[in-house]
């Protein structure tokens, strides 16, 4: 029997395809669930903000096919270092401690943070209870300043406790802040802000990745560069945020 080896051929190569884009690596990318206006759900039902906009303007300029994966702030470093994700479009500030166990990108965005308290009470008064994200830097903060915590997953969270009286205040990221004196239930309640200064609240911000992707971190920073290069950077920022974060 002869074989056609002609009309094999493009068959062979039709499996090939099929077979090469079965294995296309889909990149896990880690962003917080709701923390407005960096991550959170629209009144279209749709997923969007400054972090999520980001995200998929990186995979789309490293020409990587990505999931995106809503998560509490509070998991994003414990699942990069147990290869759950393969990065994460958050801002972080690289502590000794997470730098022992993740892979950092370049400077994502500048950092400040803000305690946002009703009138009369003192910026840093240890004896308020204050409302912060658990497993954010600003808890870190509080926690180091000797202050009345409770740590709650959203910034959602943090309004509930500052409209029931339960928290006097809260210490979060400026844009987290931001956020929040826009929540209408709040409005009342008059609430003032000052900016904290602290090594761990304060810096750079950087991207977190799994370590056993170090390959991705020069494509993540190349991306990063041409995306505020060309100017999609500002764009997005202007679109979610009134000021600039770089």
């Amino acid at each position: 029997m002869k074989l056609n080896i002609r009309g094999l051929f493009p068959t062979l190569l039709l499996l090939g395809c099929i077979t090469a884009a079965a294995q296309e690596k889909i990149y896990r990318v880690a962003l917080i669930a709701h923390s407005p206006p960096l991550s959170y759900t629209d009144a279209a039902g749709k997923f969007t903000g400054f972090n999520v906009e980001m995200a998929t303007e990186l995979c789309a300029t490293m020409k990587i096919r990505c999931v995106q994966q809503p998560l509490p702030v509070d998991k994003i470093v414990d699942m990069a270092a147990a290869d759950q994700i393969d990065f994460a479009v958050v801002g972080f500030i690289p502590t000794p401690e997470r730098k022992a166990r993740v892979l950092f990108s370049k400077v994502y965005f500048q950092s400040m943070s803000v305690w946002m308290s009703k009138p009369l009470v003192t910026a840093g008064n240890s004896r308020s209870s204050v409302a912060v994200i658990k497993g954010s830097a600003q808890a870190s903060h509080a926690q180091a300043m000797g202050w009345k915590t409770t740590e709650v997953a959203t910034n959602a969270d943090i309004a509930s406790l500052l409209f029931s009286g339960i928290a006097d205040a809260a210490v979060l990221p400026m844009l987290g802040a931001l956020s929040l004196a826009q929540e209408s239930m709040l409005l009342p309640l008059g609430l003032k802000s000052t900016v904290l200064s602290g090594p761990l609240i304060t810096g750079t911000l950087h991207m977190v990745i799994n370590p056993k992707q170090a390959e991705m971190a020069a494509r993540i920073n190349a991306a990063i560069d041409q995306i505020k290069l060309d100017g999609r950077f500002d764009r997005i920022n202007s679109r979610f945020v009134p000021f600039s974060l770089l």
